[in-house]
């Protein structure tokens, strides 16, 4: 398949998975997109594919930046949203950083802080649900109090960066 037919092909991927996921998929999902282009970005710092580097940490910059921290609901987060505000523009700063030096080692860091953010979200819904019976005390889902991530906003997103 040409660079063209596998683009579309990830594209159309992204947007099925994307029309069917709830709010707390959607972020799962950032995370793991985030993720992939780190594992892309340092597999081209490794063999020196300058473009490919580039282009791999700019999708990451752009899924922390425009995705993960877009998603944060800082009226409902309260301290917490703020923390994770700070953690987002730390992980933008590394990526910067490891694009600039060719920082193999900024790169892991920024891998094990998605890792671990993303595991943290993972184990969420479990207990929200089971908690709440997944509903928020204003009728939404409770993952959407935490998130507070609209749908239709994340699904443009996720959408943007196949």
């Amino acid at each position: 398949m040409n660079g063209f037919g596998q683009q579309a092909y990830r594209a159309m991927a992204v947007e099925s998975g994307v029309s069917a996921a709830d709010p707390h998929a959607l972020v799962l999902m950032l995370y793991d997109g985030a993720l992939e282009a780190v594992r892309r970005a340092d597999g081209a710092m490794a063999s020196a594919d300058i473009p490919a580097k580039g282009q791999a940490l700019g999708k990451a910059v752009r899924i922390v930046e425009e995705g993960l921290k877009a998603s944060v609901d800082r009226n409902a987060g309260g301290a917490l949203a703020f923390r994770l505000l700070d953690l987002y523009d730390y992980l933008t700063m590394r990526l910067l950083q490891a694009n600039l030096r060719n920082d193999r080692a900024a790169l892991a860091e920024v891998a094990r802080l998605l890792a671990e953010l993303r595991n943290a979200w993972a184990q969420i819904r479990p207990a929200t649900g089971a908690a709440h019976g997944g509903q928020a005390a204003h009728g939404r889902p409770a993952i959407d109090a935490v998130a507070g991530a609209e749908p239709a906003a994340t699904v443009s997103r996720l959408t943007a960066f196949a």
